[in-house]
């Protein structure tokens, strides 16, 4: 286990009737550190996301989020905390303007009913405002921000997505399949400024199946297959482990093989 982690899950297990999606599954996120969460269709990885964001309760196990356990609280209060993610599949506002999506993220920071309205205020001016600006120029998002976000391309909503969850202030960002959907100057763009996300002191853990973006943004690679972890280790060395070819169907190089929006 990591010496100091942000996050450490303990025989993490999930149930569907019968099917068991996650099996007893223990790991441990460095703080800081840039994390990735992969494996073939099916191996539970988006499972896996949504017992740690509180969206399915556990069946066993526990979660620890910076030494205090998580697992029985509500997700408002994880986002409390420290934890925000992103999901994979887009859940933006549509009858929102760009900026108004993202402020939305600030909502965790507020402190009371005060503070609560304040970030859907009609204030042009008001700080929520400008902070969410600031936020969406820093990621390199160049649209208006009072434009219809329903009318923007699939990849600059998943970018505005995940800057929505950066606006909570987050220890530990969890992002699920965030290049989904971009091209490769927006994937290489994503990658630099989740870098720079990194370098301010936030923690990241991304599913992906995109492996040149994991290679590019990842250092250490934990893979799931069938519910079960299989590998804990260096990204650079994920490719070269006898039971991660075996998961992905006796691949050369597990980054042909894909692994797209797995459960």
């Amino acid at each position: 286990m990591a010496a100091d982690p942000i996050l450490a899950l303990s025989n993490v297990t999930k149930r569907f009737g019968g099917l068991t999606v996650s099996d007893q599954v223990s790991f441990a996120v460095p703080r800081g550190a840039r994390m990735a969460l992969i494996g073939p269709n099916g191996a539970g990885k988006t499972t896996l996301f949504n017992l740690m964001s509180g969206v399915y309760p556990l069946d066993g196990g526990e979660i620890v989020l910076d030494g205090a356990r998580i697992d029985t609280l509500p997700s408002r209060k994880r986002i409390a905390m420290g934890l925000s993610r992103s999901f994979q599949n887009i859940r933006l506002m549509p009858h929102l303007s760009v900026v108004e999506n993202v402020m939305l993220g600030q909502h965790a920071q507020a402190s009371g009913i005060g503070d609560l309205l304040t970030p859907i205020s009609w204030m042009r001016g008001g700080r929520w405002r400008r902070l969410a600006v600031e936020r969406l120029e820093a990621a390199g998002i160049a649209v208006h921000p009072d434009a219809d976000v329903a009318s923007l391309p699939y990849g600059v909503r998943k970018k505005i997505e995940v800057v929505r969850a950066l606006m909570s202030k987050p220890r530990l960002l969890m992002l699920d399949e965030p290049a989904a959907g971009l091209n490769p100057r927006e994937t290489a763009e994503l990658s630099a400024f989740l870098k720079d996300v990194a370098a301010t002191g936030v923690t990241l853990l991304v599913v992906e199946h995109d492996m040149s973006f994991v290679h590019d943004l990842c250092e250490h690679t934990v893979v799931l297959n069938f519910g079960k972890l299989i590998y804990e280790g260096p990204t650079r060395a994920v490719q070269d482990d006898e039971a991660v070819r075996e998961a992905y169907l006796g691949s050369r190089r597990v980054e042909t093989a894909g692994g797209s929006h797995a459960a």
